[in-house]
């Protein structure tokens, strides 16, 4: 079965909300390496839950987003397409983490699917 494994939250500031969630909440935050402005969040230990991070928004409407793990995103895309999911963004390499891609559900949710391979390029 594929489960939700982590969760993003859009940000004009993704720093500074990192911020607000770590007072609020007591969650860690710290900077992903690389490039890109994405701060991970650990939201807890010994209990259900599951991890997160923050983004620049890119857009004035992004929605916050699950993602889910699979074996493979092309196979998942492909069953998002055949039953009237759309694709929101392709595939796409997250160094060290995987493929990750976006898709669309029915109603216009929008949701990532991850395919662990640290060697993603």
């Amino acid at each position: 079965m594929n489960r939700v494994i982590h969760f993003e939250i859009p940000a004009n500031d993704p720093e500074a909300l990192a911020s607000f969630y770590n007072k609020v909440f007591g969650w860690q935050t710290e900077k992903a390496p690389g490039p890109m402005e994405y701060w991970l969040m650990k939201t807890g230990e010994g209990e259900p839950g599951i991890d997160g991070g923050f983004l620049r928004r890119h857009h004035p409407s992004q929605p916050a987003c699950n993602t889910i793990s699979v074996a493979s995103v092309d196979a998942a895309l492909e069953a998002v397409l055949a039953n009237g999911g759309k694709i929101a963004l392709p595939r796409m390499a997250v160094p060290g983490y995987g493929w990750l891609a976006y898709f669309m559900d029915p109603e216009g949710t929008v949701t990532g699917v991850l395919e662990a391979d640290p060697a993603a390029a």
